[in-house]
């Protein structure tokens, strides 16, 4: 599951323990990404607490749309199929579109705000230091506020963070994937790390 070894159900104490029983509850099963930070779960719900302010500000729309890109960029397949399914469930894009999205969201019929945000979040990504004033300014003419460009900046950046932990310690995306998505949606979000046997 991780190349760590990580803290089983009936050891975890703590905050540990209750984000594993509140996951159960919800979900029916501990995602590998919480077992992932298993060693240090307060880093977890401090990122969960900071991601929260990022998206308080944020259309849901444009926060998973930078965060797709971003994750494309990183090569994250478990963050690619997590908020691929959320775009789904919140009727955001229909699986035909979040296919093309991931294959190219520049020929994927997204409007220009949409395609110049994704833009930016792909650069942070990949390397924030070739980011240029003529890219800020492309989404001020398309009518972003300096804010809402800061915003789009955070969602990449912070997608950065999880991405790097989950993939350097080697979190496959949770099994689940494989049942809930069509094979080839799940063809097109698997980027990088491969799904998990069940």
């Amino acid at each position: 599951m991780t190349f760590i070894d990580t803290i089983p159900d009936e050891q975890a104490s703590g905050v540990l323990a209750t984000l594993y029983q509140e996951q159960r509850a919800d979900d029916g099963y501990v995602w590998n990404n919480t077992r992932a930070f298993s060693h240090r779960p307060e880093v977890l719900t401090g990122w969960n607490a900071f991601l929260s302010t990022i998206r308080a500000n944020m259309d849901l729309r444009r926060y998973e749309l930078a965060t797709l890109a971003a994750a494309r960029r990183l090569r994250s397949s478990y963050c690619m199929l997590a908020h691929g399914s959320v775009m789904l469930a919140n009727d955001l894009l229909v699986p035909a579109e979040l296919r093309a999205v991931a294959a190219d969201h520049r020929s994927a019929g997204l409007d220009p705000v949409d395609v110049a945000v994704m833009d930016l979040a792909d650069k942070v990504a990949a390397d924030a230091t070739t980011v240029t004033q003529a890219d800020i300014e492309e989404l001020r003419a398309l009518g972003l506020s300096d804010p809402e460009i800061f915003d789009v900046v955070l969602a990449a950046a912070a997608r950065c963070f999880m991405s790097k932990v989950i993939d350097a310690v080697g979190a496959q995306p949770d099994h689940v994937y494989e049942e809930r998505l069509e094979p080839e949606l799940r063809e097109a979000l698997v980027v990088g790390r491969p799904i998990a046997a069940s």
